[in-house]
Order: structure tokens, then C-alpha cells, then sequence
């Protein structure tokens, strides 16, 4: 396990900023304006030289004098007792703690608050004053802070001044590597699941194996219940949980363990129609949740089964399907849908996903777990087909029992020949098949030949392609 260090402080003072920096990477929504973060956030600090070590970004924390919980900006007002219950887990977990305060506005009482209360958690504190452009201010600007007793180092995030030597002040008080790593553990295939003649590879057909880390991101409308559904498979409260649309902002990732396998879970910002968002941080928001789907290896799309399948719903649908990402659909809150009318809404839903009809539709609940343990093994599966690679022969074959079935219908007098097949790419699968006339195709053809080669080569559930391509015989056909 890497060593671990926290990014503690009041709202506004960059320690998100900071985060973005020293990971090299912009996870965090960084923004002007006060209490953007809410959730914690972890990145990974690299270094070819030192150790890496994992860092922790947290929302604003405001106290009073007497460490109980005060009114924060506008921001995260209503959110700082939970913003508080997240710094400290994070506290509580960290070897390291950083805490930031603004260089240009100097020692204010939330800070001196803050810092009677770290004195307590009996870890290494380096204090990190930010917003320092250069070393020529930095005797001004730091001079307040002394008065609290910490280590000192003065930064900026965003301008890059002196973050080489932040980065090295906290490897300086990171613990003493123990020496052990990975490497000593044994492998071993208990916990795996079972394999079912579903999983069992065709000849001809070759799916890629299980990944040593799933990736699998939630995406949704605002409300939609996919911080509930996160922290119901990782087994604690690791994002903040409200009523009220919109509580998520980060695109925040968790890794937990799994019968001995590895899974990030990744949540997400809600995403509403692009018309209705006015807010620049809610639209920083909507595109992190879009980019973390073309990340993840499998996307779970989250829907409101006492809503049922909205217009924003099916454009999510639509832009998954068109962008062929792995993905499949949670019916969350079936909890709250009588026993009697679950059917109905299955069957109206799955009428309503006919253009996609190869989606597989889950009713799930996070508050009780129902349906919770089909998720992940659908995950795997789909993520295994999305890896198919078929051989020539078994393409021929399915070309010609296809073609057999069911003749192309004659277009302008003129029948459609189709002389091969081929696999162009196999992440997700993409096959190619060559006619005289691709433009004589019909598409309800189009349609029938791919459902015939989804259910030759068994990919029932991954996003697939088929590239109807005008070939050089086409003249000979005619």
C-alpha cells in the first residue's frame, strides 16, 4: 500500500488546484468560486526519483472556536457537516497531512480553527501556503503563519512556483518504507467465478480475459441515485448523499477488493439537458462525467424507475449506443415500485430500447441491494465481448448460414451480392462485409445481419460495429 497524504483547509484557498498539479492531471474542478469540492478525491504522485504516494483532495472545512461545524460559502452550504465527515476519514487514513491556507489573505480564524484542531490527530502536518507567485514574496506573505507552529512551504498552484519543492517536503515526511510490496503475494484463482457454458469461448471465438482492474463508471440524470448505488458496493459512505439534485460534482474513483479481484467505481456528476444549465461549475461537471464513460471499461447508466424512461434518459441511451460504449442499464429505486406493476414497467422499457434492443435493463435498489449481485458479472461479460476476435473461417461460415436464412430483399431490381466478411477491430468488435452494392442494402437487412452475428459469435450485450463496404466486383455482380 502507498503512503497517504491529505489536502486539508478552508474553502478557496487552491487545494484543488493543488491536487490537479501534483498529480499531474486535471481530476479536480477547480474554480474561483468557493466550496466547488465536496466530495474527497484521490490521485496517485509520481516521481522517477522518490516515492510515490497517494494524495487525498477534500472540500472546505469551516469551524468555529470551538471545533463544531460553522456556516460555509454558498457553495457547500447545508453540505459542511458531511464535508467534514469526509476530511475526516481521510484524516483518519492518512500518514501525511497538508494544510493549505491562501498567502493572500492571510491567517484567517477558520484557519487558526482548523489548526487547533489537526494538533490533536498526533500526525506530521506540513503547513503549504499557497498563492505565493514568487520566492521574492514569499517573507511577506508567509510571515503570518508562523504563529501556528507547523513546518512551512510556500507555493503556487497555479502559476507552478515551488511545487518540486512541496512535493519534496512531503516525501520528507512520509513514513520509512517497510520493504514490502506485492511482489511476495501469491496468486491464486480462489474467489474467481464460476464459468458458465454462456462464458465457455466457441471455436473460432476468442474473448479477452478478465481485466486485473474493472473500471466501471456510473452515469445519470441528477437525483438518479448513483452515489448510493457506489457506496453500496464499496461498503462505506465515501461521497456525500443527499436529496437535493446535484450534491456530486467530481467524477470521483474508488477501488475496493472483490473475491481477490480489483474494481474502480467511478461516480459522477448528474448530467441535465445542455439547455438548462446555466452554471459554468455544473458544466465543467457535465463533461467530466461524459470523459470518465470513455475511460471506463464498462458503463453503468443509471435511471429513476418512479421517472421512467425520460428524454434526457434516452439521449444519454443514444449517445452511449453511438459512441459504442460498453454499458448497460440500472433501473434504480425498484424498491419503491409495486411488486404488480415491476413487470409492466420491464416491458415498457424494454419497447422503449428496441433501437438498442442488445442493452441489458437491471432493476436494481441501493437502499435494499436488490438485483445488486447481477451487476458485476454482466460487467465482466460485457467487458470479455467487447474483446471478441473471431477467425476467418468461422466469419465465412456465419456469412453463408446467414445469407442462407434469409436472402437481401431485391433493391431498385437489383439484389444485393455479398461476396466475404472480416474483422477489422475487435475492441469493440468490428466487422467489415465486402457487397457489390453497399448502397442496395436495405437497413432493416443491415439490421437482421447484425443480430445474426451477435448470436453466432455470442455477443449478446457489447456494443458492435457492421461496415457495409462497396467491393471492386461490384461491376462483374451487375
Amino acid at each position: 500500500m502507498m503512503p497517504k497524504v491529505v489536502l486539508l483547509g478552508r474553502p478557496n484557498v487552491g487545494k484543488s488546484t493543488l491536487f490537479n498539479r501534483l498529480i499531474r492531471s486535471n481530476r479536480a474542478i477547480t474554480h474561483d468560486r468557493p466550496g466547488v469540492t465536496r466530495d474527497r478525491m484521490e490521485g496517485v504522485v509520481r516521481s522517477r526519483f522518490g516515492r510515490d504516494f497517494t494524495l487525498i483532495d477534500t472540500g472546505g472545512i469551516t469551524l468555529d472556536h470551538h471545533e463544531a461545524v460553522a456556516e460555509g460559502p454558498a457553495g457547500i452550504r447545508g453540505f459542511e457537516a458531511e464535508i467534514l465527515k469526509q476530511a475526516e476519514a481521510a484524516l483518519k487514513e492518512a500518514d501525511v497531512v497538508c494544510m493549505v491556507v491562501d498567502g493572500r489573505d492571510g491567517l484567517m480564524p477558520f484557519d487558526e480553527h482548523l489548526a487547533s484542531h489537526l494538533r490533536k490527530c498526533g500526525k506530521p502536518i506540513l503547513l503549504i501556503v499557497n498563492k505565493v507567485d514568487g520566492p521574492e514574496k514569499e517573507e511577506l506573505l508567509v510571515a503570518d503563519f508562523h504563529i501556528l507552529g507547523f513546518p512551512i512551504t510556500a507555493c503556487s498552484a497555479e502559476h507552478g512556483h515551488n511545487l518540486r519543492g512541496v512535493e519534496g517536503e512531503i516525501r520528507d515526511m512520509l513514513p520509512e518504507d517497510d520493504g514490502f510490496g506485492d511482489e511476495d503475494a501469491e496468486e491464486s484463482d480462489e474467489g474467481a467465478p464460476a464459468e458458465t457454458e454462456e462464458d465457455r469461448e466457441k471455436p473460432g471465438v476468442r474473448r479477452r480475459k478478465a481485466a486485473d482492474n474493472l473500471k466501471l463508471c456510473f452515469l445519470g440524470r441528477p437525483n438518479a441515485g448513483k452515489s448510493s448505488l457506489t457506496i453500496a458496493f464499496i461498503g462505506e459512505d465515501r461521497m456525500i448523499v443527499s436529496d437535493v439534485a446535484g450534491t456530486t460534482r467530481d467524477s470521483v474513483d474508488v477501488s475496493v477488493e472483490k473475491d481477490g479481484r480489483t474494481y474502480t467505481f467511478v461516480d459522477t456528476a448528474g448530467v441535465r439537458r445542455r439547455s438548462r444549465i446555466t452554471d459554468t461549475v455544473e458544466r465543467f461537471s457535465v463533461n467530466s462525467s461524459l470523459k470518465s464513460t470513455t475511460k471506463a471499461d464498462v458503463t453503468f447508466l443509471v435511471l429513476d424507475s418512479c421517472e421512467g424512461l425520460t428524454s434526457q434518459d434516452k439521449r444519454l441511451i443514444e449517445l452511449l449506443d453511438e459512441r459504442k460504449t460498453p454499458f448497460l442499464v440500472c433501473l434504480n429505486k425498484i424498491d419503491l415500485i409495486p411488486a404488480k406493476a415491476r413487470k409492466d414497467l420491464l416491458a415498457e422499457m424494454q419497447e422503449q430500447l428496441s433501437f438498442c434492443s442488445h442493452i441489458p435493463v437491471v432493476p436494481v435498489s441501493a437502499k435494499t441491494g436488490e438485483g445488486m449481485s447481477r451487476l458485476i458479472p454482466l460487467a465482466e461479460r460485457i467487458y470479455a465481448e467487447c474483446g471478441t476476435r473471431v477467425s476467418t473461417g468461422l466469419l465465412n461460415r456465419a456469412m453463408e448460414e446467414t445469407l442462407t436464412r434469409h436472402q437481401a430483399p431485391v433493391v431498385r431490381r437489383v439484389r444485393p451480392k455479398f461476396f466475404y466478411l472480416t474483422q477489422a477491430e475487435s475492441e469493440p468488435p468490428t466487422f467489415v462485409c465486402f457487397v457489390n452494392d453497399a448502397d442496395r442494402v436495405a437497413e432493416s437487412y443491415a439490421r437482421y445481419l447484425e443480430k445474426s452475428l451477435r448470436r453466432i459469435f455470442g455477443i449478446r450485450h457489447a456494443p458492435m460495429r457492421l461496415h457495409l463496404r462497396s467491393s471492386h466486383g461490384k461491376k462483374d455482380a451487375k
